[in-house]
Order: C-alpha cells, then structure tokens, then sequence
C-alpha cells in the first residue's frame, strides 16, 4: 500500500491523459490551449504499465482526465485497459460532455463504471460566457444518457463563480430535485494564470454550506477512494449535493489521490512546485521499478497545499493535470 509519512494511504490515481481541451472556459483557458503539448502525451502502452504498477501497489480507483480526456481517439481503449487491470474496481472520468451524449455507451461498454461531467450552469447564456461553447442541450441529454444506462455514478461538476453562476444557486437545487445525481459545487481555485479572475470571482464554498444545512442537508460517509467532497443529502431530493473546498481547514488531511499528468509526471499535489518524471520507468513491462519510485517519492509529500499564503506552485492552469 502507498503510504506516506502523515499514514495518509493512496488508493485513487487520477490520470491525465491531455493537457488540451476545445472548450475556452475563462477560469481555466480563456485563449484556449497550448496544442504543442499533445506530441508528448503518455501512450497507451505506457498507461497500461503506469497502471499495472499502481494496481500492484494497492490502487483501487482510476479516474481518466484532461484537459478534455474525449480528444483521444483512444480514450475507449484507455477506458479497457484500466478496467482490465487486475486489482483496479473502478474507472471513471471527468469531462466537459462534448461527446457524452454520442460516446457514453461505448465507454460504457468498455468498462467505465462512473462520470464526472462539467456544467458550470444551466443557463445557454450563462454556460457559453463560461465555456466559449454552445452545446449545453446536447451535454444535458448525455447526463441523462448516462442515468439512464445505470452508470454506477453519475456527477456534475460546477465550479463557483460570483457574477456568473452564483446568483443561480436555485437552478442547480431544481436539477438535483429531479435528478440521481451528485452535484459538486468547486471552490474557484488560485492558479498562476488566473490570478485577477480568481480575485473578482472567488466565492468561498462555506456560504453555500451553510445554505444546504440551514435547509436540512445532512452530511453523507465518504468512502475509502472518494474524493475531496463533502456531500450533502436531502429527503425530498433524488440527487446529491457536494462541496469541493480547497481552502477550508483541514481539507488536506484525508488526502488519498497521487495525480500522473499526460506528459508522465508525478503530482505529489495539484499545486506542488516541483514534479517528478516517471516516464521513464514505462519504457518496460517491470513494474517494480514504478512502484519502488511511487513508494520513495511519497515521503516527501508534504501535509498540506499552501493556497492560503496564494503559493500555487507549478500549476499554471487546472487543465494542465484535470484538478
């Protein structure tokens, strides 16, 4: 088992396998992406062994990101391959459902067990000054896609923004009335790119706590590979609602995620200013080495982010490593 120092145990690997994305979301890439970094992208030969050795070493959970993880051709055979892997029980991943509603039953197919997908609003107008795209309706239907095949669980990522999406908060709670999903609202992070955005916008995600409580949510167990959110749940609701709050007090503490970015680095932490490049180490099926790099390596992972004092580290932008 992956163990650090703190007896914090790493089950949960989430893998980027693009740094791109055709969606110009102002939080993220409002120039849209760098495609120069696609001639580098991990392989699927190196994936299957990256997972292989993960799996060896006590990882249960996959997640597939981006960037947009649908701009590989590949990504159904991706999805086949992690599931496939002895020791991993769930593969999932998070999009923004450009494709959702065409592709969700062959990833389906493939073994995909559950999706995040990306709605920061449910408002056309709303959505497009966000993303930069028009395709909310056709991402709607893949949701509803999606519920209706039986995916094992079924997300909708949102992330918090005052001046747009903040004065909807209504809109979402009608959508989980209805709806089996788990809706996550995400803290606006500080990223070295967006720095004047991050200021004008951030919304701090305990206002919204306070509203679910005050109105009778009451808080879920998380399981052993779930992520960072806090979820929320409501007699008179089908649906869920979550927090993602990086900036609250000891949001660190039950960390259980490693993060490999496309190009084969290692993410200790999603705002870690130094990463560690393994991809060297997927040229051979010899999972050893992988593991024994995974295990030293984790010793040095510090308890805690430092967003408090606006140290982000390397991270330029979220799609760089899928958050």
């Amino acid at each position: 088992m992956l163990t650090d120092r703190y007896q914090r145990r790493f089950r949960y690997l989430r893998l980027s396998i693009t740094e791109s994305c055709n969606f110009k979301c102002d939080y993220c890439l409002p120039d849209g992406p760098d495609c120069s970094s696609r001639r580098e992208e991990i392989t699927l030969p190196e994936i299957k062994r990256l997972v292989t050795a993960f799996a060896q070493a006590g990882t249960e959970k996959v997640r597939i990101t981006g960037g947009e993880p649908a701009l590989r051709r590949d990504l159904t055979e991706i999805i086949a391959a992690c599931k496939a892997t002895p020791g991993i029980k769930e593969v999932a991943i998070t999009t923004n459902g450009y494709r959702l509603e065409r592709d969700i039953e062959a990833w389906k197919d493939a073994g995909l067990d559950a999706v995040n997908v990306s709605v920061d609003s449910f408002n056309p107008g709303t959505f497009q000054l966000i993303t930069g795209d028009s395709r909310l309706p056709s991402i709607l239907k893949g949701i509803d896609k999606a519920i209706a095949l039986g995916m094992k669980r079924v997300k909708i990522n949102a992330v918090l923004l005052r001046g747009y999406n903040f004065a909807e908060y209504q809109q979402f709670l009608d959508y989980v009335k209805d709806h089996p999903v788990s809706l996550r609202f995400i803290e606006l992070m500080l990223t070295g790119d967006n720095r004047e955005y991050y200021k004008h916008h951030h919304v701090s995600g305990s206002i919204v706590q306070r509203k679910l409580e005050q109105a009778g949510w009451e808080s879920t167990v998380k399981g052993k590979t779930a992520g960072p959110a806090l979820e929320y749940q409501h007699p008179d609701y089908a649906g869920k609602m979550g927090l993602i709050m990086p900036y609250s007090k000891d949001f660190c503490n039950d960390c259980n995620r490693l993060r490999v970015s496309s190009r084969g680095q290692l993410f200790m932490c999603l705002f870690a200013s130094q990463h560690q490049d393994l991809r060297h180490l997927l040229q051979e099926d010899a999972p050893e080495p992988v593991i024994q790099f995974l295990q030293d390596t984790l010793q040095g992972k510090e308890a805690s982010h430092h967003l408090h004092e606006e140290f982000t580290g390397s991270t330029r932008h979220l799609a760089m490593i899928g958050g």
